[in-house]
């Protein structure tokens, strides 16, 4: 995991700072371990893990004003320098505008300015500490540096409601660690913080005139040009480029069987519309986009593109041999990776521990199956799903704009799916009430709903839209939770309606897809954490700043259509002069998925529920254990029971007892931890055990 550190004493604190660190225990100078000093005292800030010499860069104006970029960052270091002269001003906006995706750190003075993304993939995270603050990009170290106590209300938030930002507010599984939202930047003067945005949110009270779709679509396609563009000319370091003699084997072989990744660029390839377009513009861009050989030398210099067929789910061989159409292309290299059943979600449920739980941990296993054939650059297309389709939701927000003429072609394909007569009426009814319904509200419904443990929603197609159609709904896991649990979450809301500043003035159709983007963003990082291939780095232009901010000015009017991603893609490979698309590209893939993940669950049953036996959960409060024994016996025989419900009340107790197995810590100088790992946890009692 890579991660970056630093802190902002207040001025009676500074004494006490030197040698790029506080002072510790005994004397020993604090500090992060693993860590490269970017700039040391009195506001040190350090890069740690294993960061390329090319994602760490620092440009200084004078001693006291300078900024770091960590990451994928497109700008030459004279626009990084014009950069911090205008952030002197106070103006941060333009520094998200790069292409790539980076965190940018800014020090004037004694201010020190850190950007979050638009997304979320790239958080920042601080808490108070020794009377300034200290802030990362992980919340683990942070949670290590305060000795912070799990913060079980806001892991009974994260299962009761995790769609639903009020519930979540700002907090962390640790107690004390502080999340800055997406869009937002923390700024830090001599160790006092404060939360600004940088980013216009659409307002109620103005609307803003809808973009022209080809003028928006043409936004789209550069801003994902120059995604990929950053990543294709960024120089390529991967160290340990021969790891040593194996007989019969070339360079490319001897890297795959140690499981490191291959040198150059590759791309997840297969029928969904989204990373196969990242892998045909980075395939036609101009330039050497992979190295299948590793010597840098041109020859047999193309991308590499992976498909994985799962063999032991059937229905995917029409995206299998989509995929091979499409690697036809003389620059792509395509590499089919199968598997069967010990790559089902489940099936692997040992991995390291993450900076937070997320529902991927399932998943995690069968994700690097796939990774490990990739190049040491890989391309995936996540986020695509959550900034370029039209969360049902934005069928009210057409409706206070008054465009209902828009809603005929949704409506009509909800219906033609349905078979019944009465889904126009049904969907119109319930967007309509959406649009009527104030944000304070639509948390007091949920606030109800999860006291009354009403958590049955409508079937289907039509049923997901329907349910949508709201400000707020609980989570897919929150069936199983204690009354008392659900209880806590209530009593939450309740307070945030009472305050409801977060979401009043906002669009409903807006707001719920900023906070679904939000949410899969910040799944997106605990994949990458939980399935990491050494030496590989992945890459998401989706969830890119400027591509964000390109698909945001996409009309609603032409994002609520039915196909319309797959549309908007296929302009942009169009205008890209990318034509000659197999038939059926871009078709949904997800059927496939759920049989996945069904198959997997059926045959991790037993395991499921020996990890449930005595779950860390149950002694947390969260939930009974007889009940979820119940719940995944009941899936595995095939009862239609969320699914996704369970893969996050699996995800938190691996990654709890993960958390309370660890040893050691992530900072020297700190005292020796010698208090043993609790068997079990006591709510609000026993302090994080720590370790890396």
């Amino acid at each position: 995991m890579r991660w970056l550190v630093g802190w902002s004493s207040t001025a009676a604190g500074v004494a006490e700072i030197g040698s790029a660190g506080a002072t510790g225990y005994d004397g020993e100078t604090l500090r992060p371990v693993g860590s490269h000093l970017l700039w040391g005292d009195p506001d040190p800030l350090w890069a740690v893990g294993d960061w390329r010499p090319d994602e760490v860069r620092v440009v200084h104006a004078d001693a006291q004003n300078r900024i770091a970029v960590l990451g994928t960052c497109g700008a030459t270091d004279e626009e990084l320098r014009r950069g911090l002269f205008t952030a002197r001003g106070g103006a941060l906006r333009h520094l998200t505008t790069w292409p790539g995706s980076y965190t940018a750190v800014v020090q004037v003075g004694r201010r020190i300015t850190v950007c979050g993304d638009l997304a979320g993939a790239r958080p920042v995270f601080h808490t108070p500490w020794d009377g300034g603050t200290a802030y990362a990009t992980a919340a683990l170290p942070l949670a290590d540096l305060i000795e912070a106590n799990l913060d079980f209300g806001h892991l009974a938030a994260l299962l009761a409601a995790p769609d639903v930002p009020a519930a979540l507010r700002d907090t962390t599984p640790y107690e004390g660690v502080r999340r800055v939202p997406p869009g937002h930047a923390l700024v830090l003067r001599a160790g006092a913080r404060e939360i600004t945005g940088y980013e216009p949110v659409a307002s109620l009270a103005v609307a803003a005139p809808p973009a022209d779709p080809d003028v928006a679509v043409d936004a789209v396609r550069d801003a994902l040009v120059e995604a990929v563009r950053a990543r294709l000319s960024a120089p390529r370091h991967v160290p340990d480029l021969d790891p040593g003699p194996v007989p019969g084997m070339g360079p490319a072989e001897r890297r795959a069987a140690r499981g490191m990744p291959v040198p150059g660029i590759g791309a997840d390839l297969s029928g969904g519309p989204a990373s196969g377009t990242l892998a045909l513009l980075a395939a036609g861009l101009p330039g050497r986009p992979g190295t299948l050989l590793g010597h840098g030398t041109g020859a047999g210099e193309r991308l590499l593109a992976v498909t994985f067929n799962d063999l032991a789910v059937r229905g995917r061989e029409s995206e299998v041999e989509r995929a091979g159409t499409l690697a036809a292309n003389p620059r792509l290299h395509h590499v089919v990776v199968t598997g069967g059943e010990e790559s089902l979600p489940y099936a692997d449920l040992d991995g390291p521990l993450t900076d937070e739980p997320g529902p991927s941990l399932v998943t995690a296993a069968r994700h690097r199956a796939r990774l490990a054939a990739g190049s040491a650059d890989h391309f995936t297309g996540h986020g695509a799903r959550e900034v370029l389709d039209a969360h049902p939701a934005r069928l009210a927000d057409l409706l206070l704009d008054r465009r209902r003429r828009h809603l005929v072609r949704p409506v009509a394909a909800l219906a033609r799916a349905d078979g019944s007569v009465m889904v126009p009426a049904r969907v119109y009814s319930a967007a309509r009430r959406l649009a009527r319904t104030p944000y304070r509200t639509g948390l007091e419904l949920l606030a109800e709903r999860l006291m009354r443990h009403r958590f049955d929603d409508p079937k289907g197609a039509v049923g997901a839209s329907l349910a949508g159609l709201t400000w707020a709904r609980p989570g897919p896991a929150a069936r199983w939770l204690t009354g008392e649990a659900l209880a806590e979450v209530s009593v939450l809301l309740q307070g945030e309606a009472d305050r409801s500043a977060l979401g009043s003035g906002q669009r409903p159709g807006d707001y719920r897809a900023r906070a679904a983007l939000a949410r899969h963003a910040a799944d997106l990082r605990v994949l990458e954490q939980a399935a990491e291939v050494r030496s590989q780095r992945l890459h998401a232009p989706f969830l890119d700043n400027q591509v964000v901010r390109a698909c945001r000015a996409l009309p609603e009017a032409l994002r609520v259509q039915p196909g319309a991603r797959a549309s908007v893609l296929r302009r942009v490979l169009e205008g890209a002069g990318v034509t000659d698309l197999p038939p059926g590209w871009g078709a949904p893939s997800q059927a496939s998925s759920a049989a996945a993940t069904r198959a997997g669950l059926r045959l991790a049953a037993d395991d499921l529920m020996d990890l449930f036996a005595t779950p860390l959960l149950a002694d947390a409060g969260l939930v009974e254990a007889r009940v979820i024994r119940k719940a995944v016996r009941a899936a595995a025989t095939g009862e239609p029971l969320p699914l996704d419900g369970l893969a996050d009340l699996t995800a938190l107790e691996l990654w709890l007892r993960r958390l309370l197995s660890r040893r050691g810590t992530c900072w020297t100088g700190t005292p020796a931890r010698a208090r043993a790992v609790p068997a079990g946890i006591q709510p609000r009692k026993n302090a994080l055990a720590s370790g890396a």
